[in-house]
């Protein structure tokens, strides 16, 4: 076993042969310009390891069983890492390591955080504007109207408890940054149309500019539908549901994306032309887009942030909205924003939920907290609760009750061998994806085949998407309900995975291939903007997968009436109770959980931990380090100043 940081080249190959070949050519790069610098190669390959894997930085201090350094890949548990504190200042020595502020490939803070220098620079500027948003007060408010609009919008106001639906709305009038968390049926879309309308009866005859995002064009087109479907009950003048927005876009699309390149358009030096820009499913967003959105935000402009903070974070490095919502530490009011609420709605915040020690940030952040999708009753809103609060023995205890009741919103059963698993799914394939595949009409086929899904943890082995895909074709064609001959066969229903911006097919859509009998020809159909229904030939689609089956994470933000969700029985670090959380409140009535109680527990029990200082930055005493002139739009070096780091990946 190799001891300390390697010096021999022998030691220094077997540590890196731990890593994939990007880590490994980033970590010799670096290394050969530090003067082949063994703990150099050895941090930066674990900086990039840990970027690969969602960190936005590598914690020197952090320690890994009984090993002295950070967690690392399989092969490298054994190795024992150098002292933090020797490690820490054999980096800081060395030419390619800077202080924050400073132009390096990587940069070390006061923490014994080591980042690539795209990334410290995305998460300072981010925590600058922030900040600067939080403190930021609005045009002065006109209290009056301001209250009278409260009253009107939420007339659950006047009864027992705290609307926190009016708090957030309030919120929003008041400072231009205002995130909005809440899980699965609190109301965010709906509060969000209501703060608009708050929004442009406060502007009186200055037009609003208002743009609605969402980081995938099938959370976009939602997002849509649902600000369409919400204003029309709205309480307001005509004028004023006539001057809210219509239309929402991917935040690419937003920033208006340049081709084969990681930059936009829009950035600090060309913000965009809005007044109000509305994100949803922002736990989805990290920490690049994040930080890119923000500084394309005019300094006047108002940013509203939308999501659950104990959803699945972002696929890419950054847990962006749980560091921004503090999420697992305290947040409160200011007095003086309990006082101005307590004045304008008549009512007034719970004790707890006020400090005189609050922070400006946390006057920008509501949780709404009544859940109107799931009674307090629900089998799936008591077994999902005790999941996110990390509690397996209720969870466990809401699983065994739940088993035994016919009209149970949950049930439990253990995950089958993989030579019974076809037998285990035969009964659910047949009895949900049978009766979409006898519609004859497309519109029909698409609203039947939305009631079911199934969804995995995994993409590979017995229990993973590819796998269960596969068994579903194999049980339809065994009834005869379908013909799968290749990737294009009637009935088969897809998952777009690109982005086409000329048909308007985006990341998450769904569809069905159908024979088209006036035709005579297979196409494929998806939901278009109220209720309309678009079909395309199968060949002019964009990359797409099956269907039947999908990932958690492809799941995010949509919601099926039943769900069948499979767990893997084998240990890995992306089961965490943020996943199986996110999975159980896909459902709207029923969902069936398949996995054993062991395995069940280590997943409850274990909670994503992305290392960032995004954190520390917004909720710490200490301002974030400044980074120089340039924005998150553009990390390279200024003037004409070779970027061969930039382009290493740095």
């Amino acid at each position: 076993m190799e001891t300390g940081i390697p010096t021999s080249n022998l030691g220094q190959a077997a540590a890196l042969s731990a890593f994939n070949p990007i880590d490994r050519h980033f970590a010799t790069f670096l290394g050969r310009l530090a003067g082949n610098a063994p703990e150099v190669q050895l941090a930066a390959a674990l900086v990039s390891y840990y970027r690969r894997q969602g960190h936005i930085c590598l914690d020197l201090e952090a320690s890994d069983g009984d090993s002295k350094g950070p967690s690392v890949p399989e092969d490298l548990r054994g190795f024992s890492f150098p002292q933090a504190s020797d490690w820490v200042n054999r980096l800081a020595a060395s030419p390619v390591v800077g202080k924050p502020g400073t132009f390096a490939p990587l940069i070390l803070d006061d923490q014994a955080r080591l980042y690539l220098h795209r990334y410290w620079r995305y998460e300072s500027e981010l925590a600058s504007a922030l900040k600067r948003l939080a403190k930021e007060h609005t045009l002065p408010v006109d209290w009056k109207l301001l209250g009278e609009g409260l009253s009107r919008l939420f007339p659950a106001g006047a009864a027992a408890g705290v609307d926190w639906q009016m708090v957030a709305a309030f919120a929003a009038i008041r400072k231009r940054l205002c995130i909005i968390s809440g899980g699965p049926g609190t109301g965010k879309t709906r509060t969000v149309v209501l703060l608009l309308a708050l929004l442009l009866e406060q502007a009186g005859n200055v037009q609003l500019r208002i743009a609605l995002a969402a980081p995938t064009g099938k959370a976009a087109a939602r997002l849509q539908e649902a600000v369409k479907d919400a204003k029309t009950h709205l309480r307001c003048a005509q004028e004023i549901k006539d001057r809210l927005p219509e239309e929402a876009s991917t935040i690419h699309r937003l920033l208006r994306s340049v081709p084969n390149s990681a930059y936009f358009r829009h950035d600090a030096d060309n913000p965009l032309p809005v007044d109000v820009v509305v994100i949803d499913e922002a736990s989805m967003v990290d920490l690049a887009l994040m930080a890119k959105l923000v500084a394309a935000i005019p300094s006047s402009a108002r940013l509203i942030l939308l999501g659950d903070k104990d959803q699945l974070a972002s696929v890419e490095a950054g847990a962006v909205l749980a560091d921004i919502c503090n999420a697992g530490g305290p947040r409160a009011f200011s007095s003086e924003f309990a006082g101005q609420f307590a004045q304008s709605a008549g009512k007034k915040l719970p004790p707890e939920s006020v400090s005189t020690s609050a922070s400006e940030l946390g006057d920008c952040i509501v949780e709404l907290r009544k859940n109107y999708r799931f009674g307090e009753q629900s089998g799936i809103y008591r077994l999902s609760q005790a999941v996110n609060e990390g509690d397996a023995e209720r969870a466990i205890e809401a699983l065994r009750n739940a088993g035994g009741s016919p009209d149970s919103q949950v049930s439990w059963r253990l995950s089958p061998e993989p030579t019974a698993l076809k037998a285990a799914l035969k009964p659910h394939v047949l009895g949900n994806f049978g009766a979409y595949l006898k519609c004859a009409d497309p519109e029909a086929a698409l609203r039947c085949f939305g009631q079911f899904r199934i969804l995995c943890a995994v993409r590979n082995g017995p229990l993973g998407v590819e796998n269960i895909n596969r068994l579903v074709e194999e049980i339809l064609a065994d009834a005869g309900l379908i013909e799968a001959r290749g990737n294009y066969y009637a009935g088969r229903p897809l998952l777009i995975t690109r982005n086409d911006y000329n048909l308007r097919l985006f990341n998450g859509d769904i569809g069905i291939l159908l024979q088209d009998a006036k035709r005579g020809e297979l196409r494929a159909y998806f939901s278009g903007p109220e209720a309309s229904l678009r079909d395309f030939l199968p060949l002019r689609l964009p990359e797409q997968e099956t269907a039947y089956a999908m990932t958690v994470h492809k799941s995010q933000g949509s919601e099926f009436e039943r769900v069948l969700m499979i767990l893997p029985g084998e240990e890995s670090p992306i089961l965490t109770r943020e996943l199986v959380y996110t999975g159980l409140t896909r459902a709207s009535k029923h969902v069936e959980l398949w996995t054993a109680e062991k395995p069940f527990r280590t997943m409850i029990e274990r909670k994503i931990s992305r290392r960032s200082g995004l954190r520390d930055a917004l909720w710490g005493t200490a301002e974030p380090a400044r980074p120089t002139s340039r924005s998150a739009n553009d990390s390279r070096p200024e003037g004409t100043q070779s970027n061969w780091w930039q382009e290493a990946g740095c």
